[in-house]
């Protein structure tokens, strides 16, 4: 109850439904009460915050914080496990395996693929439980795309049983124990999880994937025009800011539900 209402709360105070319940609540202002003005001003602020945070200049700005605390990994430190964190997905037995991986997780896997090729000697790790009715795991899909890439079976372990960060770091612990290994992310994601995995007495090597903040050239278009893009990054960067504000209130590596994109 308590893991659903937590998700529940840090969805609300994303940028979009934060933003449109905000918009909604001016709506009744001017609609249903004399407070004309404060409903003009509420709907006018929530308008022009949107915007702003659909901008890539604004949105990008946000995100780069969290994306800029680990380089990619290309170091040579002996690695035995590449752990690759589960984030959204789906199951269609129809599609590509690839396809059944959402937003962040292609990347993930992708990165970690990239990574063995450099550890041929090291086994990936794919974590995820089952959400919702999918009747597979997160691990387990990410694990169909790993072998659609050339990862052999026996280079391979699913874990499908933690729901979140705290309890992948939790899993990864039990299986490996002290052994070296590298911790696939997203940029955007890593700070928050390597706070975990270190909470749990691990010593994880950083490598970041799915960097999303452009400091690249990119076309005058791309950065003026708002775009449910840039939105997007910019709900990454509040979404991964304020669970880092819960870890740092908690104090602890307490598990922290990841979001299903």
């Amino acid at each position: 109850m308590f893991f659903a209402l937590k998700k529940w709360i840090g969805a609300m105070l994303l940028p979009l439904p934060l933003l449109l319940t905000l918009m909604a609540a001016g709506l009744l202002l001017l609609w249903f009460s004399r407070w004309q003005k404060s409903g003009k001003i509420l709907i006018s602020l929530s308008w022009l915050m949107l915007l702003l945070l659909s901008l890539q200049p604004v949105a990008d700005r946000l995100l780069a914080p969290l994306e800029n605390q680990y380089a990619t990994w290309n170091g040579s430190e002996p690695v035995d496990y590449i752990v690759v964190l589960g984030g959204g997905y789906t199951y269609n037995r129809q599609w590509a395996p690839s396809s059944n991986l959402l937003n962040n997780s292609l990347p993930r896997v992708t990165e970690g693929v990239r990574q063995w090729r450099r550890y041929l000697q090291a086994k990936m790790i794919f974590t995820g439980a089952a959400a919702g009715y999918n009747p597979r795991s997160n691990a387990s899909v990410a694990a169909d795309v790993a072998r659609s890439l050339g990862v052999p079976d026996d280079a391979i372990i699913v874990l499908d049983q933690p729901h979140d960060t705290g309890e992948e770091a939790l899993a990864v612990k039990q299986t490996i124990g002290q052994h070296p290994f590298l911790l696939v992310t997203s940029a955007n994601h890593l700070p928050r999880a390597m706070h975990f995995f270190q909470s749990a007495g691990l010593n994880p090597l950083p490598a970041p994937a799915n960097q999303l903040a452009i400091t690249s050239p990119i076309s005058v278009w791309d950065r003026t025009l708002p775009s449910p893009l840039w939105l997007s990054h910019s709900q990454r960067a509040v979404y991964e800011t304020l669970g880092l504000i819960w870890q740092r209130l908690r104090g602890s590596g307490e598990p922290s539900a990841e979001p299903g994109e």
